[in-house]
């Protein structure tokens, strides 16, 4: 809500409210400074100021410069005149905006990863801008006489860890936090029990690592490790950042409070930077993931609606031709002069069999919103004839001996026109393999046996080249065709088809193509078939 109302504020409020926020998180932040100076273990605060020049280009650089500047003054209370103030905060300013401008140019969706390859490259803006920035200020700080020049090493480390590790961890969370869609999904995330489960997990994880772990030199780190990984594998990026978030601020909680000479601040911190690098790559790997099969599933939907098409074109053929021999019917009896109820019967007909056609409409319209299917109680030999059909007189024009043997007077419950798909799919395959076959008779036979447990296996042979063993083993993976047109989808989509009705597509290995496809029987046709 509160970012929501931020972007729709005039821009000199949009600036007010980003300094009064870059203070107070500069407050909450500042611990264990050294010499009052912005030399803490975290500074998450750079992070917002990055995504808000990144946001708002030159503007931005501006409302950076006094939120700094007001930091030093009202926050650190810095040692020093007016003037000094201005110049070092117009030097971290300036190392700010050159990060910033890094980020926009090869980040140009909000400066930050979106990807795997995007997340080396932002990494090592983020580690090489701060280091670069980190020796840029202390360099000014001595030129200053702010700080003793024996503090230079140890200052520099400090503050490069501070930025790095609190820009690293923090600019992914409010990068999230500020994009309306990501918001949404990330509250959504919040609201889970899951998260709950795992945010349990982090707490006591920590209490692991910080009580008995502190008695055994903190050997029990690795524990942390289990709430990221839980997160990032089940939620993608956005239970990573809100998990290495939370692990973040307890690692310096636990810190402070432990007072352990065994482990310092700065490790924790670079413990929390692996921590939330783990994270990272694997809920981009998560999200990579899901997107792929998304898209897909999609794919597979598509190519299967084109699949499908000539087994629509096939059922749509009877409604057209009855609407158009009924339509001549009527014509011809209002030339007689025929009565109301002969009309009437007419247009009766007519609208049943547009309401077929609209039907086989809808279920193509259903396929390619959900996936769905319609199951209806198919005879076998009606199903089989049907998709045979078209086949026939292919085979006479090529010279392929094509035999359909007698089906089995029982019925399954199926999707007629998904059904088909498979069946014409494999069939057409089979006459492509045995054109390749020379010097032989070409022949294809497609036969169906009641297999055990109540199913029916339909075979698709032929006496084509067959399938190697080496084939087999991708034969049905999407994009795998040995066809130099195919998109290797046919097979795939046919496989997805059987068992989405609770059956199986399977290949035999051999000197001969060979497919099964078994499907289960109508619990009617199984009683009378047994």
């Amino acid at each position: 809500m509160a970012f929501r109302l931020f972007d729709n504020l005039s821009t000199a409020a949009r600036f007010a409210i980003f300094v009064a926020l870059y203070v107070l998180l500069d407050w909450a932040s500042f611990i264990l400074p050294l010499k009052h100076l912005n030399v803490t273990p975290w500074n998450p605060a750079p992070a917002l100021g990055l995504l808000f020049v990144v946001r708002h280009g030159r503007s931005g650089v501006l409302a950076l410069f006094i939120a700094i500047v007001a930091s030093d003054i009202f926050v650190r209370n810095v040692p020093g005149s007016l003037p000094i103030t201005l110049w070092l905060g117009a030097t971290l300013t300036a190392g700010y905006a050159a990060m910033a401008w890094a980020l926009k140019r090869y980040f140009p969706d909000g400066g930050v990863f979106g990807d795997r390859a995007g997340l080396l490259p932002w990494s090592a803006i983020v580690i090489f801008g701060s280091l670069l920035n980190s020796l840029l200020f202390i360099t000014a700080l001595l030129v200053t006489d702010l700080l003793p020049l024996s503090y230079w090493s140890d200052a520099v480390m400090r503050f490069w860890v501070g930025d790095g590790v609190g820009i690293f961890v923090t600019m992914p969370l409010l990068w999230w936090l500020q994009d309306a869609p990501r918001r949404v999904l990330f509250r959504t995330i919040l609201l889970r029990w899951e998260t709950l489960a795992y945010s349990a997990l982090t707490l006591l994880a920590l209490w692991v690592a910080f009580v008995p772990g502190a008695e055994a030199n903190f050997r029990y780190f690795y524990v942390l490790f289990l709430p990221v990984v839980w997160a990032a594998s089940r939620q993608g990026v956005a239970g990573a950042v809100f998990c290495v978030s939370t692990l973040q601020i307890g690692l310096l909680v636990a810190g402070l409070l432990q007072h352990s000479e065994e482990i310092s601040l700065f490790e924790l911190q670079m413990r929390a930077f692996l921590l939330a690098l783990v994270g990272f790559l694997i809920g981009i790997a998560v999200d990579e993931q899901r997107r792929a099969a998304a898209e897909l599933r999609l794919s597979l939907r598509l190519a299967a609606a084109g699949e499908m098409a000539g087994a629509l074109a096939h059922e749509l053929n009877q409604p057209l031709a009855a609407l158009a021999a009924y339509g001549s019917a009527g014509k011809h009896l209002l030339a007689r002069g025929a009565d109301a109820d002969q009309l009437r019967d007419v247009i009766q007909r007519m609208i049943n069999e547009a309401g077929r056609a609209a039907e086989v409409v809808r279920r193509l319209r259903d396929f390619f919103r959900t996936g769905a299917t319609r199951l209806e109680r198919i005879p076998l030999p009606e199903l089989v004839e049907g998709a045979a059909a078209p086949f026939r007189a292919k085979a006479a024009e090529a010279g392929i001996e094509f035999t359909v043997r007698d089906m089995p007077a029982v019925a399954i419950n199926a999707d007629r026109l998904q059904i088909e798909v498979v069946l014409r799919n494999l069939l057409a395959n089979a006459f492509e393999a045995v054109a390749e076959a020379p010097n032989t008779q070409a022949s294809v036979i497609l036969s169906a046996d009641a297999g055990q447990g109540g199913d029916i296996v339909i075979e698709v042979a032929d006496n084509g080249p067959g399938i190697s063993t080496a084939l087999a083993e991708q034969i049905f993976e999407p994009f795998a065709s040995t066809k130099s047109s195919g998109l290797g989808l046919g097979l795939a989509i046919s496989r997805a088809i059987a068992e989405a009705h609770g059956g199986s597509l399977t290949a035999d290995i051999g000197g001969r193509g060979c497919f099964r496809l078994t499907l289960p029987l109508d619990k009617r046709s199984m009683r009378t078939h047994g």
